[in-house]
């Protein structure tokens, strides 16, 4: 590979496609919203219920509580001091006060409780600094826990945002998300360079006089952006002549699609065909909407081989995987990577976040459930709540130093996190949608579905390198070492020496 496929290269095709208005990849939340007024965090439920968690408080600073109000490390010179302000420890009240919380609520000390969201609810602010911001989240996530209205809350926020959101308003955030932050754009380069690669060996190892038919099944949230990259790649790379190229891509949604959803992704599909037409690869775009878990999808009904015309299969997980929820006796993400197997993909591209937010493996999950604990044990609070926190704290760091002062598109992000808090904090572990494994996880579990990692070249890996000089310092790339070798695959992106994405590639 002689040439950037990743970077703004090729400007002239990207804004082509850009600015008939595509929609772009979402940062690590549920969805995307433009800003609309806050919700203050002990108004989720209603003042009778915010009554009776207060009345009987002793509203006294906690005696024990030596807090540090001190600014963190600045990103500037990025280092273990940083990673360690962000993950939750030096220089972070919030993370002092919100773990102490945690354990109030956990243990059930109601006046202990009391008395520290009085001060998180003095301190917490969806407009101050990170500090502030993760105290108004998180604050919010645990009242909901302690009233029981975390799905409740979760709806009512969802449907103001869903009030306030257009495509235009995501397409502005996201596409200002990709220009300042390479959260999503690193898993979109690493995951087309090995697509590519794996297209291309498979037309060298087919007859020559045979017609190239590639088709790539997209489950991701990325909605499209991540492919005129490649299918520009297509258009200049191949050898002898431009192969064909389809994509089905799987909308997936907690109910029947609307007509508003049905009407972007057919638009989306329109200037994707457009912008083949400009780059001269046949292509044919297809979106399937599916609601429900993603395990339930039938693979089979998709007929992605064309009735065998097709030369080359690839699976895209872009943020996906972690749809399918993880509780039950079924181990249902086990078994949708098996799903995923029985394809006889020529590669199967995984990126996901990094993040220890389930509270059991699937097989201890299924033991919990059958001895009447559903995974929501005090313990597993605890340690998802801890990893929520160091996950949250380092995505709202990277905001906060990526963007500017005042910027709505910013805020937009940070209020999708924020509903993403409160379904990880208040959700039972069998509804909430935010349960993210790491990447040792995600590997032992594709092994075992019959699939062996794929190293990324070194070209793909240059072309990372690439698009991180494009941002500001701070930004790396690490490969995948684990503590269990077995498991090593891929590569991740890191925020001040702090793993935050991982990376991918698998062949059966």
């Amino acid at each position: 590979m002689d040439e950037d496929f990743s970077s703004s290269s090729s400007s002239r095709q990207q804004q082509h496609f850009h600015s008939h208005g595509a929609a772009v990849h979402q940062p690590p939340t549920s969805s995307v919203a433009t800003p609309t007024a806050p919700t203050p965090p002990l108004s989720t439920t209603s003042s009778t219920a915010a009554h009776a968690l207060f009345e009987a408080a002793d509203l006294s600073f906690p005696p024990d509580l030596n807090l540090d109000f001190s600014s963190p490390a600045s990103s500037s010179g990025g280092g273990a001091s940083s990673a360690a302000a962000v993950g939750g420890g030096g220089g972070r009240w919030a993370s002092q006060l919100l773990l102490e919380c945690a354990r109030a609520v956990a243990s059930r000390d109601s006046q202990r409780v009391q008395q520290l969201m009085w001060m998180l609810n003095e301190l917490a602010s969806p407009y101050g600094d990170v500090d502030q911001k993760l105290a108004s989240y998180f604050l919010q996530g645990l009242f909901a826990r302690l009233t029981a209205s975390g799905p409740r809350t979760l709806r009512t926020l969802a449907a103001a945002s869903d009030r306030n959101t257009s495509f235009d308003s995501t397409r502005r955030t996201a596409l200002r998300f990709q220009e300042l932050s390479p959260w999503s754009s690193f898993g979109h380069v690493a995951a087309n360079g090995a697509i590519l690669e794996s297209f291309l060996e498979a037309a060298a190892a087919s007859p020559p006089d045979q017609p190239q038919r590639f088709h790539i099944l997209d489950l991701s949230n990325t909605f499209c952006t991540q492919w005129p990259t490649l299918l520009e790649a297509l258009a200049t790379r191949s050898a002898d002549g431009t192969p064909h190229l389809s994509i089905t891509t799987v909308v997936v949604s907690s109910a029947a699609p609307t007509a508003a959803v049905q009407r972007v992704m057919r638009e989306i599909g329109q200037r994707m065909e457009k912008f083949a037409r400009l780059m001269g690869v046949p292509f044919a775009f297809r979106a399937v909407h599916h609601a429900g878990d993603l395990a339930e999808l039938d693979l089979d009904a998709l007929d992605l081989r064309d009735g065998g015309a097709t030369t080359a299969l690839a699976v895209n997980c872009v943020n996906s995987l972690r749809g399918v929820v993880p509780a039950g006796r079924a181990r249902r993400r086990d078994a949708f990577a098996s799903s995923l197997r029985r394809l006889d993909p020529r590669v199967v591209t995984v990126v996901e976040e990094e993040a220890d937010l389930v509270a059991y493996s699937d097989h201890d999950a299924a033991a919990s459930e059958e001895a009447g604990g559903g995974g929501d044990t005090e313990a597993a609070f605890l340690k998802v709540f801890g990893e929520g926190l160091r996950f949250f704290s380092a995505y709202m760091d990277s905001l906060e130093e990526s963007f500017p002062k005042t910027s709505n598109e910013r805020l937009a992000l940070e209020r999708g996190a924020g509903r993403a808090i409160v379904d990880l904090v208040s959700c039972p572990a069998s509804e909430s949608m935010e349960r993210r494994e790491t990447a040792a996880s995600w590997a032992r579990r594709m092994r075992s579905a019959g699939f062996s990692p794929v190293a990324f070249s070194e070209d793909v890996a240059d072309d990372v390198r690439s698009l991180l000089r494009r941002y500001r310092e701070g930004w790396s790339m690490r490969d995948a070492g684990f503590e269990d070798s077995a498991a090593g695959a891929g590569v991740f992106l890191a925020w001040k020496e702090q793993p935050l994405v991982w990376a991918s590639a698998w062949r059966p």
